[in-house]
């Protein structure tokens, strides 16, 4: 079975409609979007964590990206961006990702990032914070 058939709990949804400066000249959203579209959902989950998920002292990095293009996106069109926790260690989450179209009927891409997060001053892993578990449970 694929990660595609797998049906994880979704954590967070996010909706988005591609501009039109996100196309490429086949007249799709270029591949390069993509990850723009995973970031932003990823960004507006974390500030759904409701306290201090980056700050002076802590900071989330990107450790891994593994992403499928399974179709091209069109526009207009809206997407949406699910997330779920396929992983969660001592000092990494890895987040599951699809970006299917709004009805759910076709999948653009799926896959996962792992993501660690740093004590800023040392640049080393720290334990995931409390904050983040709490989202997860």
């Amino acid at each position: 079975m694929s990660d595609a058939d797998k049906d994880p709990t979704v954590l967070f949804q996010h909706a988005i409609e591609p501009r039109w400066r996100d196309l490429d000249a086949f007249g799709h959203v270029n591949n390069s979007n993509f990850l723009t579209y995973l970031e932003e959902a990823r960004i507006r989950w974390f500030e759904t964590f409701g306290g201090q998920w980056v700050n002076d002292a802590i900071a989330p990095l990107l450790a891994a990206v593994q992403l499928n293009y399974r179709a091209p996106i069109d526009y207009p069109s809206t997407i949406s961006v699910e997330l779920f926790a396929q992983r969660i260690g001592n000092t990494s989450l890895t987040v599951g990702h699809r970006i299917r179209s709004a009805d759910g009927s076709v999948l653009h891409a799926d896959g996962h990032v792992v993501m660690v997060w740093i004590d800023r001053a040392t640049g080393r892993p720290i334990a995931l914070p409390e904050l983040v578990l709490k989202a997860l449970r």
